[in-house]
């Protein structure tokens, strides 16, 4: 439950602790982060990264030669959901805020959110209603925050394009961890790492593990080790088959 808001005496068709409308590289990292804090989590997503019009992505750190942008937003997504997001396909049309924290209305049904992240690429018009969203016209319409996220709608964020980023992956998939992890510094998170430490690296000095963090073995360390390679691999084993969308002002042979 969002701090400061009441619960809803009924209970809507889905509710979670966090909605991110928008499924483009911010969108998917934050639900890694605020999923992995075991907050329920859900993507709303049109469909639309502008990613998926990338030929070869090639300045992402960690894949030397590049990597196939449709395959990394695949990944980024399987990611989330190992950590416990959940994921839709559809369009939203309206965000309200209600008594315990926001109503999402989609085109295929209404959600409920205590806290909401906003990460499309520039549509905007289903925010307009709202109380207190600065939007801003530069030939494209971007929301106002804080610099950490924070919009003029408590529990209402906006993170990547929408919210000024450059136009680079790496860095609206960092802007959207710094989203989630502001999100959770609201909630009152005393600290937030997100860190798989070695066995003993708190506790072997009278600490307690801090929230998000854990220690584990050096048998379980090899285990995680070995699994990664192995989904990795899988993920490698061959082309990914979808090919570059184009933009849709560029002319197309008869």
């Amino acid at each position: 439950m969002w701090p400061g808001r009441v619960a809803l005496d009924h209970m809507p068709t889905e509710v979670f602790d966090v909605t991110i409308v928008g499924g483009g590289v911010a969108g998917r990292t934050a639900g890694i982060f605020t999923a992995r804090h075991d907050l329920e989590t859900v993507i709303l997503d049109a469909g639309s990264s502008i990613l998926r019009r990338n030929a070869h992505l090639e300045n992402f750190p960690g894949f030397p030669a590049g990597v196939n942008s449709r395959l990394l937003l695949r990944m980024m997504l399987d990611q989330a959901g190992r950590a416990g997001c959940d994921y839709r396909e559809t369009e939203v049309t309206a965000v309200a805020v209600n008594d315990s924290g926001f109503t999402i209305t989609t085109t295929t049904g209404d959600v409920e959110a205590g806290a909401v992240i906003i990460a499309t690429k520039n549509e905007t018009d289903f925010l307009e209603p709202l109380d207190g969203i600065e939007l801003t016209d530069r030939g494209k319409t971007y929301v106002e925050t804080d610099g950490r996220g924070r919009t003029g709608v408590d529990g209402l964020y906006a993170a990547g394009r929408l919210a000024q980023k450059p136009h680079q992956t790496i860095v609206n998939a960092g802007h959207g961890a710094e989203v989630a992890v502001t999100l959770l510094e609201d909630l009152d998170t005393q600290f937030y790492h997100d860190w798989v430490a070695p066995a003993r690296y708190f506790t072997g000095r009278d600490r307690d593990v801090p929230p998000g963090c854990e220690e584990i073995d050096e048998a379980e360390r090899r285990r995680r080790e070995d699994e990664s390679i192995e989904v990795m691999r899988r993920y490698f084993d061959d082309p990914h088959p979808e090919r570059p969308e184009m933009h849709p002002s560029v002319a197309t042979d008869e």
